[in-house]
């Protein structure tokens, strides 16, 4: 009897760790519906064990680039679940980091969910082989994108691949710190439009900083024209170069002054509810647009990626790839994006329950997966329950 009592003990392997917003975002949600569905212990394998204690409800965080193959297996050894993901970590420089402990748990028989993740780029061949192994072994396979699913099958992964959604798109909004509006100068009695940008990096190889800059301090100057608004552009990996780009934008603006980054400290929920005081958005990050769509702020993406086309394929939102944009077009496309506010907004009143049942999906596959370690579990197919 105490056997069916005792918590489950689950991992969560992903980019975590505080560098990204969108990413802690994503560990929130799972944590969240793990705790509201199930008793379970969580160990969160993180960039920064320390950073992950402090943000989120989780029992253990291991310090996981600093430690050995060896000094893992101990802790792979003693899960009833290895989650991996969310996010976009399945790509040529980093997939090989994530799966290491998918291995070990392979190897001693502990499920793997792949949850909810992206892929891409693949284009390495060993990359390829590893993702392929390592996905092949996993107990289910659910990725956030048509886009994921069809790379994986290209590269040759045989089982099933499901596709859900975000984990994000689950956040619930939280509380602002008092007066942090007013710190970073923020007036609410004009309007606002955010915006976001990313560094190039290893996730976006193809991306051009200087076309991009001028593209979007022409559209911002643009917006404050034709608008009269204030931009907010909102650093969702404020330590690492998000903040250096958006600062970068704003030097060649014309309207300068009209222009805020974001500079305080906000958890994934706090940045949220600043989203919802936006009349409006611009951006590139993928979680900067959740957010926008989760708060019914009508925007216009510029998708560096393919995880970014396949959220606004869902959303029935265009948008020309970042690398076919110029000035004159993404002005063009912003200005009819204004006037047809009040559409997009219906899409994403249509669109984002849709998005957020099947974000509810790939928790149910982890319980059904915990079921079958433990039956009569509640809620899962293993107690004779359907599953979703």
């Amino acid at each position: 009897m105490a056997a069916d009592t005792k918590p489950f003990r689950v991992g969560i392997s992903g980019s975590y760790g505080g560098l990204n917003l969108g990413d802690e975002a994503i560990l929130q949600s799972i944590v969240k519906q793990l705790r509201d569905s199930l008793p379970v212990e969580i160990v969160v394998f993180s960039r920064d064990a320390k950073d992950t204690l402090a943000r989120h409800a989780v029992d253990r965080a291991v310090a996981v680039r600093d430690l050995s193959r060896d000094e893992v297996r101990p802790e792979v050894r003693s899960l009833d679940l290895l989650i991996l993901g969310g996010g976009g970590i399945l790509y040529d420089a980093e997939a090989a980091l994530y799966l290491r402990e998918v291995e070990l748990a392979q190897e001693y028989e502990v499920p793997v969910l792949v949850y909810a993740v992206s892929a891409g780029p693949l284009n390495d061949t060993n990359a390829q082989a590893l993702v392929r192994q390592s996905l092949d072994g996993a107990a289910a396979v659910t990725v956030r994108d048509r886009r994921a699913r069809t790379l994986l099958e290209q590269i040759g992964v045989r089982g099933p691949v499901e596709i859900t959604a975000d984990p994000a798109l689950l956040l619930e909004p939280e509380p602002l710190p008092e007066d942090s509006l007013k710190r970073e100068g923020l007036d609410l009695s004009h309007r606002l439009i955010g915006m976001s940008v990313r560094e190039p990096g290893v996730a976006a190889p193809d991306i051009d900083q200087r076309h991009y800059h001028a593209l979007l301090a022409n559209a911002a100057d643009y917006m404050v024209d034709r608008f009269d608004a204030d931009l907010v552009f909102v650093p969702m990996e404020r330590k690492v170069q998000d903040t250096q780009h958006s600062h970068a934008v704003v030097s060649q603006m014309s309207h300068a002054p009209r222009a805020t980054v974001l500079k305080g400290e906000y958890t994934s929920g706090q940045m949220l509810s600043l989203v919802h005081h936006f009349a409006f958005a611009v951006g590139m990050r993928l979680h900067f647009l959740i957010f926008a769509a989760l708060s019914r702020v009508p925007f216009v993406a510029l998708p560096y990626s393919s995880k970014v086309m396949g959220f606004l394929e869902d959303l029935e939102i265009e948008s020309p790839p970042l690398t076919e944009v110029n000035a004159g077009r993404l002005i063009a496309h912003i200005d009819r994006s204004w006037d047809l506010r009040g559409m997009l907004q219906a899409r994403l009143d249509r669109g984002v329950p849709g998005l957020q049942e099947r974000a509810r999906r790939t928790h149910e596959i982890a319980v059904d997966l915990l079921g079958k370690r433990r039956p009569g579990t509640p809620g899962s197919s293993a107690a004779g329950e359907p599953s979703g």
